[in-house]
């Protein structure tokens, strides 16, 4: 049974960084292990490197808690630009379709994401880490193989229009583990009768751990080494 000091010692091994833009989970992981070479540490979740936010770095025994904190649901604030769609659906990807649609009026899109909360079926990208037959989607489709995954069901616990533009529109989305926000942005746009990618992507929060209480890269590797 954990003791008081046990649960003491696990929350002082989970850190709560803000991944920036351009580096990917992995490079925040080989920054801490130059601090703490010794120490065994991993993340709960991995986060693109277009996208910056909340990624929570487990180490030592804590790393035991990974799974558990993978559970836990996540918030997102996404861009989604209307007119423009990616292979990667996102904007790291080649632009594969353009439209002259203009972006939907606010009305539209807060009526349509109605639909899309709940449990709903998602197809994931092409260009994701899931394997078909031993391989990653994402080596099959970079290869030019015509990939087609069968859709999965995702929960979103909450989802909203924050702000609108003539290019797109931004959304908070609270959603379960194994939710492709990427996905969500071309589902939401083609309801909408656009099209549309992932421009920007921050997540803001997991399960407690809020952006706000984040720690710098520099600040979590000066507390890595007082694990």
């Amino acid at each position: 049974m954990n003791t008081k000091a046990d649960e003491l010692r696990y929350q002082k091994s989970i850190l709560n960084v803000r991944k920036p833009i351009g580096w990917t989970s992995n490079d925040v992981i080989r920054s801490l292990k130059n601090r703490r070479r010794d120490l065994k540490i991993g993340h709960a979740g991995t986060l693109d490197p277009f996208a910056d936010g909340v990624l929570l770095i487990c180490s030592g025994k804590a790393t035991k808690k990974v799974p558990e904190l993978m559970e836990l649901p996540k918030t997102y604030v996404a861009f989604v630009e209307c007119g423009v769609e990616t292979d990667t659906l996102d904007v790291t990807g080649a632009i594969v379709y353009k439209s002259e649609t203009e972006c939907p009026e606010a009305e539209v899109i807060r009526s349509s994401l109605k639909d899309f909360t709940g449990d709903i079926e998602q197809e994931p990208p092409k260009y994701s880490a899931i394997r078909l037959s031993g391989t990653r989607a994402y080596e099959l489709a970079r290869n030019g193989a015509d990939v087609r995954l069968e859709k999965r069901r995702v929960k979103i616990h909450s989802i909203s229009l924050l702000q609108r533009n003539q290019n797109g529109f931004s959304l908070e989305v609270t959603c379960s583990k194994g939710t492709y926000i990427r996905s969500l942005a071309r589902d939401v746009a083609k309801d909408t009768g656009t099209i549309g990618y992932l421009r920007k992507l921050t997540r803001t929060q997991i399960g407690p751990f809020t952006i706000e209480n984040a720690q710098s890269i520099l600040s979590a590797c000066e507390l890595i080494r007082k694990v």
